[in-house]
C-alpha cells in the first residue's frame, strides 16, 4: 500500500501541521509530517545499528535474513535486535515518549519502510500495547520509490541516520559493518559516495575501511567468516585501531601478516586485562631488538591455535568462551611470551635512555645561535655563564661515570 495515497483514504495516514527540513540529492528540502498507524509499518533491516544482530541472526539460520512476507513476525524479529543493541537507550527513550509524546518525527518510505526512527517507532510499539494513543508514528513520508535503487536508498539511509551528530550513537563495530558492507560487501557504493552522505573526509572513510578489513580477515582467520557479531561481543574495534598502527611501521607484507595473526590470536584467546593495552604493548615490542624472537615464540602459539580451530562455521561465541578460552596454558603462555618481550623491550629502553638525553641535549645545543649570544648584555651574558657552570659541573660527573 502507497502511504500517500491508499493510506490517507483509509484514515490510516493523518496530515499534521509539523514539517521536516532533509537534505535530499544535495538540497535541503522541507516536507510535511504525517501521523501513521504503527500496523502499516515495518522495520528498516539495513538500518546500520544493527548490522551484526542481522549477521549473527543469518548465521543462524542458513544465511537467510527475517522474513519480510510475514510482516508481523518480521517486526518482532527486528524489534528484539533493535532492543538488544542499546537497551538503556530504549528505556529513555521510551521514558521520554511516555511523558512528553514523540517529539522528533522519522522518516519513512510510502511503502512504510522506517528510514529514520527504528527506535521511536520501537518505542511506540512497546506504549501502544497498553494505551492506543502511542499507536501513531509521526514522520515525513517520501513518496519515491527508493527501495528499487540500492543506491540512493543506501544514500538517503547514511546521510540521515550518520550525516548528523546522531553518529556518536552508533556502535563502532555496527559502523564498520555497515561501511564494509556497502563499499566493499554490497559494492552499493564508492568511498567518496559514502563520505559525501555521511559528511565525512574521504581519508576518514578510508581510515575505517581499512579496520573493517582488518575485522573481516579477523573473522576469516578463526574460521567466522562475515560473523561480524562475534566481532561486536569480542569488542575488537579498538584492538583493531591499535593493530592498524602496528601494521603501518612493518617492512614487508611478510611481517605485516605475521603481527596480524599474532594480535588476532591474542584476541581471540583473550587475556587477563585490557586488550587495548596489550596490544600497545605489543606495538612497544615491535620497536625494540627483542621483537625476532617474541615474534618466533608467539607464531609457534599461533600454530597451536589454528589447529584447535574447528572448520568454517562451527565457530561461535560459545565455542570460544568454553573451548579455545577454557584452554588456560595456551593463554598463560601468550601471555608469558609477551611479559618477557616487554620486559626485555623496557630493559633495553632503560639502557639507552642516558644516550638519548644526551643527543637530544646536543641537538638543541647546536640550535643555539652565537650571533645573538655575543650581541647579549653583560647581565644576560653572567646568566648564560652560569648555567655553563651548571652544565661543566653534570658534564664531568657524566664524564667520570663512563669510565
Amino acid at each position: 500500500m502507497n502511504l500517500l495515497k491508499e493510506g490517507l483514504d483509509k484514515k490510516v495516514v493523518i496530515p499534521t501541521e509539523i514539517t521536516r527540513k532533509l537534505n535530499i540529492d544535495g538540497s535541503n528540502k522541507v516536507f510535511p509530517v504525517y501521523r501513521i498507524r504503527l500496523d502499516q509499518l515495518y522495520y528498516n533491516d539495513q538500518n546500520t545499528r544493527i548490522a551484526t544482530w542481522i549477521s549473527e541472526y543469518k548465521s543462524r539460520n542458513n544465511g537467510m535474513g527475517p522474513d519480510r512476507s510475514d510482516i508481523d513476525n518480521f517486526n518482532k524479529v527486528i524489534e528484539s535486535f533493535i532492543v538488544e543493541s542499546n537497551p538503556d537507550a530504549i528505556r529513555k527513550t521510551q521514558a521520554n515518549i511516555e511523558l512528553l509524546d514523540q517529539r522528533e518525527p522519522g522518516v519513512v518510505l510510502a511503502d512504510g519502510r522506517i528510514i529514520d526512527g527504528n527506535r521511536r517507532f520501537t518505542c511506540l510499539r512497546r506504549l501502544s500495547s497498553k494505551n492506543e494513543r502511542f499507536n501513531w508514528f509521526e514522520a515525513v513520508i517520501l513518496d519515491r520509490e527508493l527501495e528499487k535503487n540500492a543506491k540512493q536508498l543506501k544514500m538517503l539511509e547514511l546521510s540521515i541516520q550518520l550525516g548528523e551528530e546522531s553518529k556518536v550513537d552508533y556502535s563502532p563495530i555496527e559502523r564498520l559493518v555497515g561501511l564494509y558492507d556497502a563499499i566493499e560487501g554490497s559494492n552499493i557504493l564508492t568511498v567518496s559516495e559514502y563520505a559525501r552522505s555521511v559528511e565525512e573526509s574521504e581519508a576518514e572513510v578510508r581510515r575505517l575501511l581499512s579496520l573493517a578489513e582488518l575485522m573481516v580477515e579477523f573473522l576469516e582467520f578463526i574460521n567466522a567468516p562475515k560473523q561480524f557479531h562475534i566481532a561486536r561481543d569480542l569488542q575488537v574495534y579498538y584492538p583493531l585501531e591499535e593493530l592498524s598502527k602496528i601494521v603501518k611501521k612493518t617492512k614487508s607484507e611478510e611481517e605485516a601478516a605475521n603481527y596480524k595473526n599474532i594480535v588476532f590470536t591474542n584476541i581471540v584467546m583473550g587475556v587477563k586485562k585490557d586488550m587495548t593495552r596489550v596490544i600497545r604493548d605489543i606495538q612497544n615490542i615491535q620497536k625494540s631488538p627483542s621483537q625476532a624472537e617474541f615474534v618466533e615464540e608467539q607464531l609457534e602459539l599461533v600454530e597451536e591455535v589454528l589447529e584447535a580451530l574447528p572448520e568454517p562455521g562451527k565457530v561461535d561465541e560459545s565455542y570460544i568462551r568454553d573451548v579455545l578460552r577454557a584452554e588456560g596454558d595456551l593463554q598463560n603462555r601468550l601471555e608469558d611470551s609477551r611479559d618477557k618481550a616487554l620486559t626485555k623491550a623496557k630493559k633495553i629502553e632503560t639502557r639507552k635512555r642516558p644516550l638519548s638525553i644526551l643527543e637530544k641535549a646536543t641537538i638543541q645545543l647546536e640550535t643555539l645561535d652565537l650571533n645573538i649570544v655575543k650581541r647579549l648584555n653583560q647581565e644576560e651574558k653572567f646568566g648564560i655563564k652560569e648555567q655553563l657552570d651548571v652544565l661543566i659541573d653534570l658534564i664531568q660527573k657524566i664524564e667520570e661515570a663512563v669510565e
